[in-house]
């Protein structure tokens, strides 16, 4: 079953990491979340242990901040949560046109330019965003990891996921490849794609996750039917090893990619997908779209 909300609004295809004086905490109308996300950016260095070839981060260019202050980071959190639940983000004129029924906060997303659970406090930070939003009573706002799954075994990592867990977390994991070949030229990583899906696996046995799959065009060709059949094959593996997976989102390139040889699906393809995922697999799947 496909389902996306209204994302029609121009600004979900502009998340700059930058918001007025910030340098780390930033809105942006999240597509797949419909509604207002605030982004948490661990990685202002741009450093990453992928180099996908869609990447949006402009890494031609070096970051002015290179390192995580948490105090400062903790204090744009805050004012940026209060700034948008008074309703004052709404009289800024990059949100002004907002639609009313996108105006909600949903999340607090840990995304940013690299990999977030590469941060060397990464549980520490959890804890202290996790206490930022205990203060202000926000229970209802989720905080969400979007994440390549490369770290989930290491030990401070871990202690993260239950953090994340016990204040109303969502975990979502990077997995659009099917094959080691196709991981690899897609994501140009070190990193074993048996490691990912063992990490993946692994922390779906704790708690249910969410997978993010970007396809895309590559050098003109859309993904291989033998690589989407792959890739069912994978999510399968992970639900047969005792991993639970509550939705896939299926979306293409919404944004300038790192490469000029990759370039966004159509909608029927993105549709083609989904229907795929779904019969080869039973699970839960969204579709999100690009440009028009």
């Amino acid at each position: 079953m496909s389902s996306s909300p209204d994302t029609s609004h121009p600004l979900h295809t502009h998340h700059e990491r930058t918001f007025a004086a910030n340098r780390f905490v930033y809105p942006v109308l999240s597509r797949r979340s419909g509604g207002i996300s605030v982004g948490v950016n661990l990685n202002p260095d741009k450093i990453c242990n992928f180099d996908c070839i869609y990447c949006q981060v402009d890494r031609t260019q070096q970051s002015e901040t290179r390192f995580v202050e948490m105090d400062a980071l903790l204090t744009e959190l805050e004012a940026m949560l209060r700034l948008i639940v008074s309703g004052a983000l709404y009289e800024l004129p990059e949100f002004a046109q907002i639609p009313p029924a996108l105006r909600r906060l949903n999340d607090i997303a840990f995304s940013g330019d690299g990999e977030p659970t590469t941060y060397r406090n990464f549980d520490e930070i959890m804890a202290a965003c996790a206490a930022v939003k205990d203060r202000l009573r926000l229970d209802q706002v989720k905080m969400v990891l979007i994440t390549n799954a490369s770290m989930f075994h290491r030990p401070h990592v871990e202690r993260g996921l239950e953090i994340l867990d016990a204040h109303q977390g969502e975990i979502w994991a990077k997995l659009e490849s099917g094959t080691e070949a196709y991981y690899q030229l897609v994501e140009r990583t070190p990193i074993p794609f048996r490691q990912i899906l063992d990490n993946i696996t692994a922390a779906a046995r704790v708690r249910p996750l969410v997978i993010q799959a970007l396809f895309m065009r590559i050098a003109g060709a859309a993904p291989p039917p033998d690589e989407l059949a792959a890739f069912c094959d994978r999510l399968n593996e992970i639900t047969a090893g005792g991993g639970r997976l509550q939705l896939v989102q299926i979306y293409t390139i919404a944004r300038k990619p790192a490469e000029s040889f990759v370039a966004p699906l159509v909608d029927a393809e993105i549709d083609a997908i989904v229907a795929l995922v779904t019969q080869r697999t039973g699970l839960p799947t969204a579709a999100f779209y690009g440009v028009a």
